[in-house]
């Protein structure tokens, strides 16, 4: 049981930390960083399941349950985000001078 647990502990954090490398490596594609912060929601949920099996206690299976709310109100305010962003700009490539306005200089001015 112990060597199954870390297998299954080691996927689900390889996942979290997949999505982690995605999110900082994309910088332009806004729909492919929502799908990477919503794989980092599913380690972490799927970790919490295993650890709550192993330890034979249902509260990090609650745990995962609150995750996966919290991911789905993520996906629906950044589709409704995304949605806006497109009816303004065309398309839903973020522009590297609005990226650096918002996020170096913490004021948006375009």
């Amino acid at each position: 049981m112990v060597s199954f647990f870390h297998t299954f502990r080691d996927l689900g954090l390889l996942v979290a930390f997949l999505g982690a490398f995605g999110i900082l490596v994309n910088k332009r594609h806004i729909l492919l960083s929502v799908i990477c912060i919503e794989r980092r929601f599913y380690g972490v949920n799927f970790f919490l399941v295993v650890l709550s099996v192993y330890l034979d206690d249902r509260l990090g299976e609650l745990f995962a349950l609150f995750v996966l709310t919290l991911a789905a109100a993520e996906s629906a305010l950044a589709l409704a985000l995304i949605t806006a962003y497109f009816r303004v700009y065309s398309n839903i490539l973020l522009r590297e001078e609005l990226f650096f306005c918002i996020f170096i200089n913490g004021n948006f001015k375009h």
